[in-house]
């Protein structure tokens, strides 16, 4: 009798295995389809993003630095990262904090002139 009562408590623990298994199997497909509608939730909502920016980027006035030509572009960035783009002192680095009137000259000072 033990033998039976063993192999039916055997049975039993299988039984309770294999559901606790499937239940978890279930949890996990449930989970899946969370993930791929956010997914795709998301995906949908970048796209939409980027077309809201680009939307608004064009309603928008252009401004002075969207007129910049593109050796002045260069000029402007160079002097964003901290060098010198003036005559005077070109390619020198700027000091923390430090501003140049003859660098800014030199960037936006005579493009207005030039486009008119």
């Amino acid at each position: 009798m033990s033998e039976e009562y063993s192999s039916d408590n055997l049975y039993e623990q299988f039984a309770q295995v294999k559901n606790q298994t499937q239940d978890l199997v279930d949890k996990m497909e449930q989970l899946q389809a969370k993930i791929i509608a956010i997914s795709e939730e998301n995906v949908e909502l970048s796209i939409e993003n980027k077309h809201l920016r680009q939307m608004i980027k064009e309603k928008q006035p252009h401004h002075s630095e969207n007129q910049l030509s593109g050796s002045r572009q260069n000029l402007k960035e160079l002097y964003q990262q901290g060098f010198h783009v003036c005559s005077e002192y070109y390619g020198k680095r700027l000091e923390p904090n430090e501003s140049c009137t003859f660098c800014l000259d030199a960037i936006f000072g005579h493009e207005q002139g030039m486009t008119k």
